[in-house]
C-alpha cells in the first residue's frame, strides 16, 4: 500500500514541478503575497479533483475517443503557445516585481485567473486525467496511487506559494524575470510542439 502511494507522490511531483502556466502564476501571487492560501487551495483541489476523475475512469473513456485526444492536443497546444508568447512579450520587456507598486487583485479575480490557468489548460488533463489516471491502473491500489499524487500537488503549491517570498530579492531585478519568462515560453513552445505533435 505504501509502495503506491510512494508510487503516486513520485509520478505527480515530476510532471507538477515543470515550468508552467499554473505554476508561474502561483509564483508571482506568492512573490506579490495575494492571496496565497486561496490560489494553493485551487490548484491543489484541483489537482485532487482531475486526477480522481482519471483513476475513476474518465482517462479510459477519453483513450477510447481518438478524435476528442486530437481536439485536446490542438486546443492545448494552440492554449499553451498563446501563453508562451505572451511570456516571451514579458521577457522582452522585463519589470521589476514590487508588488506596492500594483494594486491588489481581488479574491475574486485572483480565484477565477488560477481556475482559467487550471481548466482551460488541457495540457493539465493530459498529466492528470490521462497520463496519472493510466499509470494509477497499473497499481493494486489505484486510489492510494491517486492520494500520493494529490499529496505531492499540495506540498508542491505549498512549497511554491508559501516559499515565493525568499525569491523576492532576486526577482526585484528586470533580468531575473527575463530568464524566468522566456524560460516559461521556451517550456511552454517545447510543450505544445510535443503535444501538437502527439
Amino acid at each position: 500500500m505504501l509502495t503506491s502511494v510512494l508510487a503516486g507522490f513520485a509520478a505527480s511531483a515530476v510532471l507538477i514541478v515543470a515550468i508552467g502556466a499554473q505554476n508561474a502564476f502561483v509564483l508571482r501571487q506568492g512573490l506579490r503575497r495575494e492571496h496565497v492560501l486561496a490560489v494553493v487551495a485551487v490548484c491543489a483541489l484541483s489537482d485532487l479533483v482531475l486526477i480522481l476523475a482519471g483513476i475513476g475512469g474518465l482517462g479510459a473513456v477519453v483513450t477510447a475517443r481518438p478524435d476528442a485526444v486530437t481536439v485536446i492536443r490542438w486546443v492545448g497546444g494552440g492554449f499553451l503557445i498563446a501563453y508562451a508568447i505572451m511570456a516571451a512579450r514579458r521577457a522582452w520587456r522585463p519589470t521589476r516585481l514590487t508588488p506596492a507598486e500594483r494594486a491588489p487583485a481581488t479574491l475574486g479575480a485572483t480565484v477565477l485567473t488560477c481556475l482559467a490557468l487550471t481548466y482551460l489548460n488541457p495540457h493539465v488533463y493530459l498529466d492528470t486525467v490521462l497520463l496519472l489516471g493510466s499509470v494509477a491502473q497499473r497499481h493494486p491500489h489505484r486510489w492510494l496511487f491517486g492520494l500520493g499524487a494529490a499529496a505531492a500537488s499540495l506540498v508542491w503549491f505549498t512549497a511554491l506559494g508559501a516559499g515565493a517570498h525568499r525569491l523576492a530579492p532576486l526577482l526585484a531585478r528586470p533580468a531575473a524575470w527575463r530568464v524566468l519568462d522566456g524560460l516559461i515560453a521556451l517550456v511552454m513552445v517545447g510543450v505544445a510542439a510535443s503535444l501538437i505533435a502527439g
